[in-house]
């Protein structure tokens, strides 16, 4: 784990994150943060032990702790942050193959079914992380009912 270590660490991420916390200061509804993201990271892989998946643990925890860094930037969130993984993941050692592929789950984590295995788990898991069974904001949200996260899923 001394890559994700490394993208903890990356100035890109930290400035990413900053931006993201700043942005949502004061926000009642979900937050992109760091917990979100370990959140993320964690319930994907015990999805991935769970079902045997063969997905490496480094790469599923680097797609997550990437998949929401774009949200600052303007435009669309999973563009930008699977361009901000081209960036930050070869500097923390990742390689291309890997980097490549976390960029492509990170782009297609917002819709059910739209790439291979990284992909599904990622889309999966970041919605599981949602706690809308206990949100405070519930009756405001704009998430359909469908969308929502309002019992424990194991």
């Amino acid at each position: 784990m001394q890559r994700c270590q490394k993208i903890l660490e990356h100035p890109l991420f930290r400035q990413c994150m900053e931006r993201i916390n700043s942005k949502e200061k004061g926000r009642k509804f979900c937050l992109h943060n760091i917990e979100h993201s370990l959140d993320t990271a964690r319930i994907g892989y015990i999805t991935i032990l769970e079902n045997k998946l063969p997905v490496d643990k480094e790469l599923f925890y680097a797609a997550a702790l990437l998949h929401d860094t774009g949200r600052y930037s303007g435009k669309p969130h999973h563009e930008a942050g699977a361009e901000i993984a081209m960036t930050v993941m070869p500097d923390c050692g990742f390689s291309i193959e890997e980097t490549e592929a976390a960029a492509a789950a990170i782009l297609g984590h917002r819709t059910k079914n739209t790439g291979g295995i990284l992909t599904s788990v990622l889309y999966d898991a970041d919605k599981r992380s949602r706690l809308c069974f206990s949100c405070r904001a519930a009756g405001e949200c704009y998430w359909p009912e469908g969308k929502r996260n309002n019992k424990i899923n194991v």
